[in-house]
């Protein structure tokens, strides 16, 4: 293997600036943008577990407790220093996932320039990898900490193994399984860490004896055998770490019934080809891509099939005399493995998040190729400089397009409507914006639209009984509500709602019961305890109204969700009001009408408005009538 002349640490400091340069002239963006309605509420902003940031006890439960729907408990103590440091700012916590792949991009150009001694092609590869357009939904979003992390740590597992290849020791052994072991912690899908390994064994790290002198088939077997025992630790944790997400998982999260193990199969291998073709051309991309179920023509199925097939035969046949051709190829494939969608978890056919990390084996691959190819062909190497550099130029230029779409959840969700087709997911979530907003109407129809697409997707009936709900149209809500519950019977938004539905046709002890029992089974449920509260602040039954009880349950709605949801703060005040604190109650109608103002909601503005002249005035709200969802 020739080596690139080894250059200044000036060059090296010089190529590092560049990279961190280019990562924050793509993702620097970010730090302006808000949250997003997908996942950012459970993993952060309505988490009262992660908003009450770090402690003793908050670390204790990350590790013994799952966090949206995942077991990752690094992560989750990420997003409570999050918390700790910038509380519910959204600038602070875009910041972290940036500086985590700020750090990635530089530990992905050391390593594999310690393992190579290439240092430019390592400095192209990393530079790919900073800001290829399919790294921004990884960075970009909040949620998506796991995949930054993760990576960071991934890497890490290298660097430290290549120093254990250059001397074992026990140390270097043990630092290496424990890095290993903080990367599953940070997200499970490192299990393939230890087949990574032995790919680097065969390529760059050439600890296989057949690729330095001739031996007897015996001695390699025996080899091979040690460098698969060496791993054995590993594959260890990588079992228990797998096994008890998917058990989570199947447990919480359930498997789609409606999708047979021809339709995964199929849809995994045209997804391995999309992200071929999504690298080399990385255009239409978006936060959610419907799964196309049985849908994929057959000569797209059998085109993708014949590629990867004929790669894989490829890299075999040469993996000799072009060894990173099968190192990166395979390191591609089997990093893919646990979210290529065999084992199915949610509705998605592929997401550009999977990516991140497996697409490091195609840079490779790639970058050694065309740097082969120009020296065979006598290309100059400032012509060769120059390609690379317009590459990477290029895509920046339409990563960091790629990453304004994230901007708020509206934006991100228009924009998924315009490249993808049938896109329930971001027909449902697009409604979510406009139901805040107040648009009525403009949310009915994207949840209508949702449901036409696919009929059991039971967030869109939860919303659509909350849109029906806030137009009186009573029954209607309640049609949708039920539905909900046939298909989530332990949903208890739907109770939730059920009881709002109950509330407002004059059932109101009935709809407490609902609420209350909401909070027995889910006591951080804030829209159980932020309804009960209304009903308690502004009930015109004496008996039932109780201004220290709106207090009580309207403080721990405030808690639990009162960030990014103007009403909540609306149920505060009236509740403030009720037990004559009328400073507080002037104080968080403004708040929520500040907020509402924000998300673009007009009416609850002017409703929090008329609110807080009586507040103002010394007077208690008794509108009943805008009982919340």
């Amino acid at each position: 293997m020739k080596l690139d002349r080894a250059p200044s640490r000036w060059i090296t400091l010089v190529v590092c600036t560049f990279l961190i340069a280019i990562t924050w002239f793509v993702f620097g963006q970010t730090l302006r943008h808000d949250f997003t309605n997908y996942d950012d509420d459970t993993y952060v902003y309505q988490n009262p577990k992660i908003t009450s940031g770090l402690s003793l006890s908050g670390v204790a439960w990350a590790f013994a407790h799952v966090h949206a729907q995942n077991w990752h408990p690094l992560t989750t103590i990420s997003h409570m220093l999050d918390c700790r440091f910038y509380d519910l700012h959204p600038a602070g916590h875009h910041f972290t996932n940036v500086l985590f792949h700020t750090v990635a991009v530089l530990l992905l150009f050391f390593t594999f320039r310690q393992m190579t001694g290439a240092f430019w092609r390592s400095a192209v590869v990393a530079a790919v990898f900073a800001v290829h357009p399919l790294r921004v939904e990884s960075v970009a979003w909040v949620a998506e900490r796991k995949d930054v992390l993760s990576g960071l740590f991934f890497l890490l597992t290298i660097a430290v193994y290549t120093r254990y290849v250059r001397r074992p020791t026990i140390g270097r052994y043990a630092l290496t399984v424990g890095v290993f072991a903080c990367g599953l912690m940070s997200k499970v899908m490192l299990v393939t860490t230890p087949f990574v390994l032995l790919l680097l064994d065969w390529w760059p790290l050439q600890r296989c004896s057949s690729q330095r002198r001739p031996r007897e088939s015996s001695t390699r077997q025996s080899d091979l055998l040690r460098l698969v025992l060496e791993k054995l630790p590993l594959v260890l944790f990588a079992l228990i770490c797998g096994g008890v997400t998917l058990l989570i998982q199947r447990q919480l999260v359930g498997l789609p019934a409606d999708l047979p193990l021809a339709w995964r199969l199929t849809n995994a291998a045209t997804s391995c080809a999309v992200y071929i073709r999504q690298m080399f051309w990385p255009a239409g991309l978006a936060l959610f891509y419907p799964h196309p179920e049985n849908t994929t023509p057959v000569w797209v199925i059998g085109s993708a099939l014949a590629l990867l097939v004929a790669i894989s035969a490829l890299a075999i046949v040469l993996r000799n005399r072009i060894p990173y051709l099968f190192t990166g190829w395979f390191l591609y494939l089997i990093m893919l493995g646990p979210v290529i969608g065999i084992v199915q978890v949610g509705w998605q056919g592929h997401a550009d998040r999977y990516t991140y990390l497996p697409q490091i084996g195609l840079y490779l691959a790639i970058v050694w190729g065309i740097t082969d190819l120009a020296a065979r062909w006598r290309i100059p190497r400032p012509a060769l400089g120059t390609g690379a550099f317009t590459v990477i130029l290029a895509f920046a230029l339409v990563a960091r397009v790629q990453a304004s779409y994230w901007r708020d959840s509206a934006t991100l969700w228009r924009h998924a409507l315009a490249v993808t087709s049938n896109n329930d997911v971001a027909e449902n979530n697009l409604g979510i914006v406009l139901l805040g907003q107040g648009k009525l109407e403009e949310a009915i129809a994207h949840f209508e639209t949702a449901l036409s697409i696919r009929s059991a997707n039971a967030p869109a009936h939860d919303n659509l009984a909350k849109a029906f709900l806030q137009q009186g149209r009573y029954d209607e809500a309640m049609l949708h509500a039920q539905k909900l519950l046939e298909l989530q019977p332990e949903n208890q938004e739907a109770r939730n709602v059920v009881g709002t539905i109950l509330a407002q046709t004059g059932r109101i002890s009935e709809a407490m019961d609902q609420w209350k029992k909401t909070i027995a089974t889910d006591p951080n449920n804030g829209n159980a305890n932020n309804n009960l509260a209304w009903v308690y602040a502004t009930c015109p039954d004496p008996a039932i109204r109780d201004g220290s009880k709106a207090v009580e349950f309207a403080e721990r709605a405030v808690r639990l969700s009162g960030s990014k949801n103007a009403l909540v703060f609306r149920t505060a005040a009236a509740a403030y009001a009720e037990a004559g604190r009328f400073g507080e109650a002037v104080q968080f109608a403004e708040r929520g009408r500040e907020l509402a103002l924000k998300q673009g909601n007009v009416r609850l503005a002017d409703e929090l408005q008329r609110s807080r002249e009586l507040y103002d005035n010394g007077m208690p709200l008794r509108d009943y009538s805008l009982t919340n969802r």
